[in-house]
């Protein structure tokens, strides 16, 4: 019993160091970068044809209620009786696998112009989405659960926000399994959730639809967002993993 806790302890200190860089780096706020960028970002936007902004305005609506409601993207029975170590091994292997499908799919569809570059949307938040549900089951959660679907909007939000709207998804996670949460998501403010994902990948995204460099720049964005979403979801499972390890000690008898 106390060498378990003493090797919870070395695994508690060692990620929760790493923890606490990763929450101080993303929510440092934005310099003079990142005016820059919304300013060429609201530059592409004009030039975009209104048909594609449509789409994908529909598309983070439909995602969104499918993640709410549906059955579509429930994975197989969480993973039990893994080691952290193992667990965190199948999930690299799995952000491995969704980073080479998303960026074969982002070079055929930048390629393809304005139509094929527009249906990318829909399909690359599917991957994310697929990818998010599939990282829960391999920690341990049941996706099936509404209070995990929601965690995953979470670590969607977090990984897709501005510094100030990552403040508040941050602290609406902490000690996530100690708090209540609703038995249905009415008030679920989805129009943020929808403004803050279009407002962080616009302007990577939109250059996709650029002629001659659509490809390539469809490629390596789909790369870099899925492996970015990835390691958001890893420190976000490692916050609870932190607080469960916790909350189980307390709960041990003490040793004699």
């Amino acid at each position: 019993m106390i060498e378990r806790h003493q090797q919870l302890d070395v695994e508690r200190l060692q990620f929760s160091a790493d923890l606490a860089a990763w929450r101080a780096r993303i929510t440092q706020p934005a310099g003079p970068l990142g005016a820059a960028s919304r300013n060429v970002q609201r530059r592409i936007n004009r030039i975009i044809p209104e048909k594609v902004h449509a789409a994908i305005t529909a598309a983070m609506e439909g995602m969104t209620r499918a993640i709410l409601g549906g059955a579509d993207f429930v994975s197989a029975s969480p993973l039990q009786s893994a080691t952290l170590e193992d667990r965190e091994a199948r999930v690299k292997a799995a952000i491995d696998g969704w980073k080479k499908a998303s960026a074969a799919e982002g070079g055929i569809a930048g390629a393809g112009g304005f139509v094929l570059a527009a249906a990318d949307f829909p399909l690359l938040m599917s991957f994310k989405i697929k990818l998010l549900f599939e990282i829960a089951g391999l920690y341990g959660h049941d996706t099936a659960v509404l209070s995990e679907r929601l965690y995953i909007l979470r670590i969607f939000e977090l990984a897709f926000s501005d510094a100030e709207h990552r403040v508040k998804v941050l602290e609406a996670m902490d000690d996530w399994d100690a708090r209540p949460h609703p038995t249905d998501l009415s008030a679920f403010d989805w129009r943020a959730f929808q403004q803050q994902y279009r407002d962080h990948i616009d302007l990577a995204k939109l250059a996709q639809l650029l002629p001659v460099v659509g490809a390539p720049v469809g490629a390596v964005v789909n790369w870099r967002l899925v492996a970015h979403l990835g390691l958001t979801a890893m420190m976000a499972y490692r916050m609870r993993w932190i607080e469960g390890t916790r909350t189980h000690e307390e709960t041990l008898p003490a040793s004699r």
